[in-house]
């Protein structure tokens, strides 16, 4: 099995985290990239198990050296993702499990091109709009935001490999599941193919390039 990285990308209260959480309970092929984030610890965040908490200067130093897959800055605060911590998962054997958002999917992409990019979908407007106002009580300066938030997430899905919509979570984690394993199996088959086809052609170009020199032992070869 060739590893690679899968993003699950939704907008706020679609219900990403919480597949993403299900499915590396229940798969040891998926493991997941502690992120890193300038802003302090939450009452039971641990370093290294739910982020690397790292001063601004030693972000940034990270960041200019080019060692973030993608980073961004929310409410202040830098967040990002380490190329060696995706790497760090891959070398294990198992697939990296992540839930970015778009602009950080972007950038995630262009870093590791055999990302498999996944978008998760709420089942209706009336349903996200109900996630996102909580239970009405959100100040409408916040709800403003998150709502144009929402918005601009969602006009990137067409960005996306897959598209799977929330609409019963047990099924929307099989379905999420089920694009890994279709895409555990192509990943295997067109490393397969291409060194099997590879191959062919060197076997075939020192063939031919026999016949054109007029070498006596050059021929078409059955056994």
């Amino acid at each position: 099995m060739r590893p690679f990285p899968v993003i699950l990308s939704a907008p706020s209260g679609a219900g990403k985290t919480t597949i993403a959480r299900k499915l590396l309970e229940r798969r040891a092929d998926l493991g997941y990239s502690v992120s890193c984030t300038t802003r302090n610890p939450r009452p039971g965040e641990l370093h290294e198990r739910d982020y690397h908490f790292m001063s601004h200067a030693e972000f940034v130093a990270d960041r200019d050296a080019g060692a973030f897959a993608e980073w961004a800055e929310v409410h202040g605060n830098l967040y990002g993702t380490l190329r060696r911590e995706v790497e760090r998962v891959l070398s294990t054997g198992r697939h990296c499990l992540m839930d970015i958002d778009v602009q950080g999917a972007r950038q995630f992409a262009e870093a590791f091109p055999e990302t498999v990019l996944i978008f998760i979908l709420p089942p209706s407007g009336e349903v996200l709009l109900q996630r996102l106002n909580g239970r009405g009580s959100e100040d409408p300066e916040r709800l403003l935001t998150r709502l144009k938030n929402a918005r601009a997430e969602i006009s990137e899905v067409a960005r996306y490999h897959y598209v799977v919509v929330n609409d019963d979570l047990e099924l929307a984690i099989e379905r999420v599941g089920a694009v890994i394993d279709a895409e555990s199996v192509r990943h295997d088959r067109v490393h397969s193919l291409d060194a099997q086809v590879g191959a062919l052609i060197a076997q075939l170009e020192q063939e031919i390039h026999g016949i054109q020199r007029g070498d006596s032992h050059a021929g078409v070869h059955t056994g």
